[in-house]
């Protein structure tokens, strides 16, 4: 057995993942086990055919064949295997009860698994995966005006808006004297208490990230001086405080075009996180898709000819492509480098329906 044959990416993984949680029944038929190295196969067949003799008790037989159909594709899967392969192994079986369609996928992951795990449930169990794509280090954002606010996150290549606020604030008016000195305190008085809501929310959204030892830093911005004033004064936890990284940026927006100026325009802060250069990316395949310079490549055939050239500098590819593996392994063979593309980001679509969902920019043009 070649373990490369089951072996699959992280990126796949984001892609398998988000595949599986489709994946419903109403009774407990869909198959999930892990299966940690070292563990012979011939003791989870075993065990697998232990639960197969357990079935006969099923009462009810539309789910009784559901699940043996699942086991016995499993055990016919391992069967097949003489060894678990350094990282283990995963097997999810079963039928989905909407569609009618059957599955029984079998690989193994990036990272070790750690665990013994069997159940068959109304859905497949997909938790001890997803630590596995979760990004270590996460930005917390934050925009913020007098009466309006955005907190949202960078994780890896994904933008996520986590949160927006809005307060109501008086704007001008044209009184004068005490009645002028009264009118000022009220609004600072309101615009304390807008700041003092953002902060609460800052805190209950960013500090289970610091908490948990993966909050990197907080980028701040903002049209004007709120976010000076927010900034210093005690709105948010003093850890969180202390993550703020300087300098506070000027931003003209709110909501996820504010969040997306913020992280682009901290580019030389946090220069070489995998959303700013992956946006960069894209920007690069605009410009030269619209000058026309013959730099600018799609179509899944030419690209991958022009790989085997040496030819192409960036590869950029939707996250569910389905041959992203293959790209991968292709792109890094020939020395290109890769940009996987979330959803998060709104070009995905554009990527996906224009382009069938990879692009390329070349080192030079070919003739």
């Amino acid at each position: 057995m070649i373990f490369s044959e089951y072996q699959i990416s992280r990126d796949k993984l984001r892609v398998i993942i988000r595949e599986l949680k489709r994946w419903k029944s109403h009774a407990t038929t869909l198959l999930s086990l892990y299966i940690p190295p070292g563990r012979p196969i011939s003791d989870v067949v075993n065990m697998l055919r232990q639960e197969l003799a357990i079935t006969d008790n099923i009462k009810l037989k539309r789910t009784k064949d559901r699940v043996q159909r699942a086991l016995s594709v499993a055990i016919d899967r391992l069967s097949d295997i003489s060894k678990i392969p350094p990282n283990g192994l995963v097997i999810f079986s079963g039928e989905d009860e909407d569609s009618g369609e059957f599955m029984c996928m079998v690989f193994s992951p990036p990272d070790p698994i750690t665990i013994y795990f069997y159940r068959t449930d109304k859905y497949f169990h997909t938790e001890f995966l997803e630590v596995m794509v979760e990004e270590s280090d996460v930005y917390g954002l934050v925009i913020i005006e007098r009466d309006e606010a955005t907190i949202g996150l960078l994780k890896g290549a994904s933008l996520i808006v986590l949160e927006e606020l809005e307060g109501y604030i008086p704007g001008k008016h044209s009184k004068g004297g005490q009645s002028q000195r009264r009118y000022d305190r009220i609004i600072e008085e309101l615009v304390d208490e807008f700041y003092k809501r953002v902060g609460e929310a800052v805190n209950s959204n960013l500090l289970p990230y610091l908490e948990s030892g993966k909050l990197k830093g907080i980028l701040v911005g903002g049209p004007g001086y709120a976010k000076n004033d927010f900034v210093k004064g005690d709105y948010i936890d003093y850890r969180l405080k202390e993550r703020i990284l300087n300098p506070l940026i000027d931003v003209s927006a709110q909501g996820e075009p504010g969040l997306k100026e913020l992280v682009m325009k901290a580019y030389d802060i946090i220069k070489g996180h995998r959303y700013v250069e992956t946006v960069n990316a894209i920007e690069e395949f605009k410009y030269h898709l619209a000058k026309d310079d013959g730099l600018a490549l799609y179509g899944l055939n030419d690209i991958l000819k022009a790989l085997e050239f040496g030819a192409v500098k960036a590869l950029i590819v939707i996250e569910n492509h389905q041959n992203i593996d293959e790209l991968l392994e292709e792109a890094k063979k020939y020395g290109a480098t890769v940009y996987v593309v979330p959803e998060s980001i709104p070009e995905y679509v554009w990527i996906e329906k224009t382009f069938n969902g990879i692009v390329a920019i070349l080192r030079y043009r070919l003739t």
